[in-house]
């Protein structure tokens, strides 16, 4: 499956770099780039551009102003400096952020997620059997799959990979999330935790802990061990756990 792409900066040095990186990937190939967020807007609502590499920072459009006047056609990777659109831009579905500079790297894994995120629903659309039932099928798709999330800190947005995390705290006012390296504090709620978490990865055990499937180290009882803590499993939320547990033979 070759994605179609355009490439939308007001800098044709960064339009360049996009430019390089695209020619080596042989699943990527650049329609167009363009200085003109305009130019590329319409490209985009007249249909059949599967990814656009989009700068938040442009004159007569911004980055922003753009993903919602597009309204979720195709998918957005954003390609900015600006570490403090991040938590905004999520909220609008894009597949991915990437700060510059760009390390290839970096660039082949956001590209290489979308791609397998389209293969997958490729088939899912094409199955459709009655023209009323495609808005639903559609409708499934809309989001693409995110492997992380952002949540804000005293001083900062901060990214967090989904399979860094070990498990989640809830304390009075805020929670505090451990990863493998760090332990990272935000003021977001539990509720609303869990309901960001995909479910079948994570699973809420108790009023106050919410933990990942694939890090469990051991269970005992009515009691969880990851990287030597020791998580109790409330009585509210046992039979879903062990439920969950058995569908998985562990």
């Amino acid at each position: 499956m070759i994605l179609k792409c355009i490439a939308v900066d007001d800098e044709p040095l960064a339009l360049d770099i996009i430019e390089d990186y695209v020619s080596k990937v042989p699943f990527l190939q650049l329609v167009k780039r363009t200085e003109n967020a305009i130019e590329a807007l319409q490209l985009v609502q007249a249909g059949g551009i599967d990814l656009v590499f989009l700068d938040i920072q442009m004159p007569d459009l911004t980055g922003i102003q753009f993903l919602k006047i597009a309204s979720g056609k195709a998918n957005y990777i954003l390609t900015t400096a600006y570490s403090q659109y991040a938590l905004e831009s999520y909220d609008l579905n894009v597949s991915d952020y990437l700060l510059k500079p760009i390390a290839f790297d970096r660039f082949y894994k956001a590209v290489e997620k979308v791609h397998h995120q389209l293969q997958k629903a490729e088939p899912a659309v094409v199955a459709v059997p009655e023209p009323v039932a495609a808005p639903v099928a559609a409708a499934n798709h809309v989001a693409p799959v995110q492997d992380f999330i952002f949540v804000k800190t005293e001083h900062k947005i901060q990214k967090i990979q989904l399979d860094d995390i070990l498990y989640i705290e809830g304390l009075k006012d805020y929670i505090s999330i451990f990863t493998k390296n760090e332990r990272v504090i935000t003021l977001q709620n539990m509720k609303k935790m869990e309901e960001t978490l995909p479910k079948g990865e994570f699973i809420r055990v108790h009023k106050s802990y919410i933990i990942a499937l694939d890090k469990i180290e051991s269970i005992e009882r009515s009691r969880i061990s990851i990287a030597a803590k020791i998580i109790p499993i409330g009585d509210t939320y046992r039979d879903e756990f062990f439920k969950l547990i058995d569908g998985k033979n562990i």
